[in-house]
Parts: C-alpha cells; sequence; structure tokens
C-alpha cells in the first residue's frame, strides 16, 4: 500500500506540474493559434491521459479496488489528445466540445475517485475539488461554445492552473499521509 500510495501522489503531482504549465502558457501567449492551440491541448489531454492510467495501474497492481475511475479517466485524455492529433484542422467549435466532453468526463472519474478513496486518504476532498471544478468548466464551456477556443482563452488556461494545483495539493497530502501511516507502523512494531 505504502508503494501505491507513493506514486499515486507522484502521478498526480506530475499531472498537476502539467495543468499548471499548460495553463501558464496559454494565458502568457495570448495570440496562440488555433492550430497551436488545438496542438498544445492535444499534448496536455494525453499527458495527463498516461498519467492517470499509469496511476489507475499502478492501485490495480497494488490490489486496490480504485482503479477505474483512475484508469477510465485516463484513457478518455488519451482518446481526445489522439483526436487532435489527428485532426488538427478541427473547426473551433470542435475544439471547444472536445475540450468541454474531456473536462466533464475527467471531473465525474475524479469525483468518482474521490469517493473511493475519502476515508482512507486525507487527499481525496482535492480530488474531488479538482474534478467538480472540471465539471463546472466543462459546462461553461458547452454551454457558451459559440465564443470560440480563442475568445475562452483565460477561462482554459485559469481552469488548468487551478486543476493543477489542487491536484498538487492532493498529492501532498497523499504523501503526508503516507509518511504518517509508515510512522504509525513503526511505531506498532515490537522493538527488540
Amino acid at each position: 500500500m505504502d508503494t501505491a500510495l507513493k506514486r499515486t501522489a507522484r502521478y498526480l503531482a506530475f499531472a498537476g506540474v502539467g495543468a499548471i504549465v499548460f495553463g501558464v502558457i496559454v494565458l502568457v501567449w495570448p495570440g496562440i493559434s488555433l492550430v497551436a492551440l488545438t496542438a498544445l491541448f492535444g499534448a496536455f489531454a494525453f499527458v495527463y491521459g498516461i498519467l492517470a492510467v499509469g496511476g489507475g495501474l499502478n492501485l490495480l497492481a497494488h490490489r486496490s479496488t480504485n482503479w477505474v475511475p483512475f484508469v477510465l479517466g485516463g484513457l478518455a485524455g488519451v482518446g481526445i489528445g489522439v483526436v487532435t492529433f489527428f485532426a488538427p484542422a478541427m473547426t473551433a467549435l470542435a475544439l471547444v466540445y472536445f475540450i468541454a466532453i474531456w473536462a466533464i468526463v475527467t471531473g465525474i472519474f475524479e469525483i468518482v475517485a474521490a469517493i473511493d478513496l475519502y476515508g482512507e486518504v486525507s487527499g481525496a476532498a482535492w480530488i474531488g475539488a479538482a474534478g467538480a471544478l472540471s465539471i463546472i468548466f466543462g459546462g461553461i464551456v458547452a454551454i457558451w461554445p459559440g465564443s470560440g477556443a480563442l475568445a475562452i482563452l483565460w477561462l482554459i488556461g485559469a481552469y488548468a492552473i487551478v486543476g493543477g494545483i489542487a491536484r498538487l495539493v492532493a498529492a501532498y497530502r497523499i504523501h503526508e499521509f503516507r509518511s504518517a501511516a509508515k510512522a504509525v507502523v513503526g511505531a506498532l512494531r515490537p522493538q527488540t
């Protein structure tokens, strides 16, 4: 279990850093073209998906039942990333809907993962918060798709940064929980 928590915290931390980097690039580079935004989003979704699948498979390897939301959410990210790479000239409207769908699907699976981990890991609420933020973001983008991807860049960047921070906090909280659990186990071992 110790190894599973350690790897899960790492995967969340990498995903959080990736989200923050993506958000900063989008906010700092406001003149980004639609094709560049598509490629950047595709890369972000793909890498996030790989990390989520890795975290889920890590939990599966340690006989945890909490692996399904991570793997399914990760596969959704990989799928969206692959589609954006093979169709880079998609319209702005299609990109906006891809972003909205990906955010909603990822959010749902993060909330499911948070519910599964609640009571077991102290950082689970942060995973749920990141999931709720993803669903809200996806809903806003889906409701106002006519504004186009470039017009909502600030929203995309802010979502990525805040979601990344939430994932980093979750990773830190899981790391703290892991350290505390190791200390308790060490204290309970018989002294020779």
